[in-house]
């Protein structure tokens, strides 16, 4: 059982300790219980903060509710194609892989994988900054909050910690339709802000200064697929990939690139830090005219000799963080994106609610009813294919 693995059962087992010394306090909201449902332990934290940044900056928070407005529905319209597209190749192409998984700390099917402290920094800096853009939205219209705290999903057992804003309902369903699309954008547009600024980040100081820490010197393999030539001959995982046909393999670009003048049926010799094999491809699933050796992989590097010995640890703990900026860039703009999908409670589903139920009275509830069903359908079988697959 390795470190990451771990963390994470100690880490699940303080969740559940922790609500069990808290349950005459917490409050738990039934959605398939017991398999899934949400456990809610309330606060009053960071409600004055809320209130300081709303009355300071209450003209700028406006605009930007406008533009959270807009560039929510433009979101909604994305991810709503995206799934339908993803749910279309997967009942028609089975080799299509899901785009949507449960974010976890275990490496397990069906589950999108991240590093233990990696997930947990980066789940409660999305969940915070998430709700409290509803929170500071509501109060920059002068709606009440009556909470804050602690939320914990629970799939048989709390599982994901999160975070939650309960600003007053009556309140905001008695205020005009933008103040209350302005509220229920704040999250997921806040959550897309931040992935994108991780992203500039990335490019314009991260990579600079990585080109100057690191060297690159193979792609590693981090998966390999049942069926396919790479398993057959026993090519394995933490492998790295040095040359193939003694052309030397550097870049995960030019490892494919190399594999791209390669057919199905011919054979290759690839060397590894570890071992040389002679694999003869197999096709490409997805495009049977291209070569495939079925497996994952991605850039390996190492630290300069020099600055290892210059800077000591600070390199490592320089490229820790470049991981965490990755996850934070990653996790935001995908749970951001997710958030807006035309689903029963997500934002994207309040949004639309309200806007039907302003454009077509009663026959609006009904067609957001089986416009949310329809989602909550996909989602399902996108959900289930990856777990089966």
């Amino acid at each position: 059982m390795d470190i990451q693995t771990i963390f994470t059962l100690l880490f699940l087992l303080s969740l559940i300790l922790f609500i069990y010394k808290k349950r005459k306090k917490v409050e738990i909201q039934k959605i398939l219980f017991p398999i899934l449902y949400f456990i809610l332990y309330r606060t009053k934290l960071g409600i004055k903060k809320m209130d300081w940044t709303a009355k300071k900056f209450r003209k700028p928070l406006k605009y930007f509710g406008y533009a959270g407005v807009f560039f929510g529905f433009l979101g909604m319209i994305l991810i709503s194609w995206e799934l339908l597209k993803n749910m279309y190749s997967l009942i028609f192409r089975p080799e299509t892989l899901p785009q949507i998984g449960i974010v976890l700390p275990i490496e397990a099917k069906g589950v999108f994988y991240v590093p233990f402290f990696y997930w947990l920094i980066s789940i409660f800096i999305i969940a915070i900054v998430h709700e409290f853009s509803h929170g500071i939205l509501a109060r920059t219209y002068n709606l009440r909050v009556k909470s804050s705290g602690f939320a914990f999903l629970g799939i048989v057992i709390p599982i994901i910690p999160a975070a939650f804003v309960e600003p007053d309902e009556k309140q905001i369903a008695k205020s005009s339709t933008m103040k209350q699309l302005s509220i229920f954008a704040a999250g997921p547009f806040s959550n897309i802000i931040l992935g994108v600024l991780m992203l500039v980040l990335l490019i314009t100081v991260i990579a600079p200064a990585l080109d100057k820490i690191v060297e690159f010197d193979g792609v590693e393999v981090t998966g390999v697929e049942d069926g396919f030539p790479a398993k057959d001959v026993g090519l394995g995982e933490d492998e790295i990939i040095k040359s193939i046909d003694d052309i030397d393999v550097i870049y995960t670009t030019n490892f494919s690139g190399i594999l791209s003048t390669k057919y199905p049926g011919e054979s290759v010799k690839i060397l590894t830090d570890k071992n040389e094999y002679v694999i003869e491809l197999a096709e490409n699933p997805e495009n049977k005219t291209k070569a495939y050796l079925g497996i994952y992989v991605r850039q390996h590097q190492q630290i300069k000799q020099d600055i290892k010995q210059k800077f000591m640890f600070l390199p490592d703990v320089f490229i820790w963080l470049t991981g965490l900026v990755y996850w934070l860039f990653l996790l935001n703009l995908g749970i951001g994106l997710f958030n807006l999908v035309p689903l029963g409670p997500l934002d994207g589903g309040k949004m639309l609610q309200l806007v039907l139920g302003k454009a077509f009275k009663k026959s609006g509830h009904i067609i957001w009813k089986i416009i949310s069903a329809f989602f909550l359908i996909i989602l399902i079988i996108i959900l289930l294919s990856s777990f089966f697959r």
